[in-house]
């Protein structure tokens, strides 16, 4: 395909692409959100996404090939991020829906006038942030995302003040040897800062904090992980264990869409206690009629409860590099019977090489002259892969990472579920 007919592919997907993601904003109610939209869309409350992320993901990839290398290096997008939502900047915007000049707003948050409102133009000019004046800026859509009760803001302030520290320090801990060949947990990029620093703890030391919660509930809202809820047949099963549940982000809702599934929720004892109340609070009818029940667990010492029909794990294999991913699958495996499934729901990356069609057992592909893993329109998936390393020294996985890890385990890959950022990979046991 000659360079011409390249461009001009790529200039029909992303034209289709846009057109179907105007369809999508149209059946979702209202008109379609523009870059000084002021309030979310009602899609953006969408349990079921996957269309709306499909188009979005042809649109995006096929944008990016157009772009510079230079865009890669020169980029301070997540440092201007950190920074207005480390102040509050778009809590204290929202009570100025037309407009606040930076000279107020600079001694609303403590900060120079002239340096802060740079920063926001940064971010403005990516459409996060509306500049109505000059120096006159108000939330828009996106920044929205950035208020203190945002849970996808809880999650963009892990990125931006605590894994960035991880980023920083990125070639020091591929340089010197104690680190460079490790994939130990204590041998992550962010846990090399903070030793520098003198501090101590890992990771799963701050899990215990209410953000961190809130940032995971986040992270599903951004995967659009309860896509799943729609995208499985969960009328056809009737058991369901939610290993490391959390405090209940997917069993909870999976509750209410399917009320004649039995839910188990196992995951480490003080969780639960937050589990119970958050259950309590949130879906009194599912306690009342003991629809789900509370089991504590430790994945690395025990077996979930046996002979269940489905086991699910969300976001939980890629915090852990393949030695302990493999105990975690071994004692789920364990727990297993011949009718049971175990669903691993996480990104799943494709290599940016077109193989055959049959390897990608279900995935969606990117049409040519696209890249096949969609490129950019995938990019999150590849930031979250760096983003485990830099935290947990672990991985997302491709699709041969995860037949083999589950193969260490006595599983076998049934199926792909693509869901178009995320996907759930169904496993079962092997003859």
């Amino acid at each position: 395909m000659s360079g011409e007919a390249q461009l001009e592919a790529l200039l029909d997907i992303i034209n289709t692409s846009a057109r179907q993601a105007i369809a999508e904003y149209k059946n979702g109610g209202n008109n379609v959100p523009t870059i000084n939209s002021q309030a979310f869309h009602p899609i953006d409350f969408a349990t079921d996404t996957v269309a709306l992320k499909k188009a979005v993901r042809l649109l995006e990839g096929a944008c990016q090939q157009l772009h510079t290398v230079i865009n890669f290096a020169q980029s301070y997008d997540w440092a201007c991020t950190g920074l207005v939502l480390r102040t509050g900047v778009a809590d204290v915007l929202e009570k100025y829906p037309k407009g606040l000049h930076v000279n107020e707003l600079s001694q609303l948050v403590g900060l120079e006038k002239g340096k802060l409102a740079r920063v926001l133009r940064v971010l403005a000019s990516k459409g996060c942030f509306t500049e109505v004046d000059t120096d006159v800026f108000t939330n828009n859509r996106l920044s929205l995302v950035m208020l203190t009760t945002s849970d996808p803001g809880a999650l963009t302030r892990i990125h931006a003040q605590d894994v960035s520290q991880g980023a920083a320090v990125l070639y020091e801990s591929m340089t010197e040897p104690e680190y460079a060949t490790s994939y130990e947990p204590d041998k992550a990029p962010l846990i090399y800062a903070l030793k520098r620093k003198g501090l101590k703890g890992s990771f799963f030391d701050w899990m215990k904090e209410d953000n961190y919660h809130r940032a995971m509930i986040g992270l599903g809202h951004i995967m659009g992980s309860l896509s799943v809820l729609h995208h499985y047949p969960w009328n056809e099963v009737k058991t369901v264990c939610d290993v490391g549940a959390s405090i209940g982000t997917f069993s909870l809702p999976l509750a209410k869409m399917y009320p004649h599934l039995k839910i188990t929720d196992q995951d480490l004892p003080e969780v639960l206690v937050q589990a119970k109340d958050v259950w309590a609070k949130d879906a009194p009818e599912a306690l009342q009629n003991n629809q789900v029940e509370f089991i504590a667990l430790n994945f690395f010492e025990q077996t979930p409860v046996k002979g269940l029909d489905v086991y699910y794990l969300r976001n939980i294999i890629h915090d852990w590099p393949d030695a302990e991913a493999a105990i975690i699958l071994r004692n789920v495996s364990a727990a297993m019977e011949p009718h049971s499934r175990l669903l691993i729901h996480d990104y799943v990356l494709t290599t940016a090489n077109r193989k055959p069609t049959a390897d990608y057992m279900g995935a969606d592909v990117a049409p040519e002259p696209m890249l096949p893993n969609f490129g950019a329109g995938n990019s999150r998936m590849y930031q979250q892969d760096l983003n485990m390393w830099f935290i947990h020294n672990a991985k997302e996985r491709t699709l041969d990472d995860s037949i083999t890890l589950g193969s260490t385990a006595g599983l076998r890959l049934e199926k792909v579920y693509d869901l178009a950022e995320s996907a759930v990979l169904e496993f079962r046991l092997a003859a």
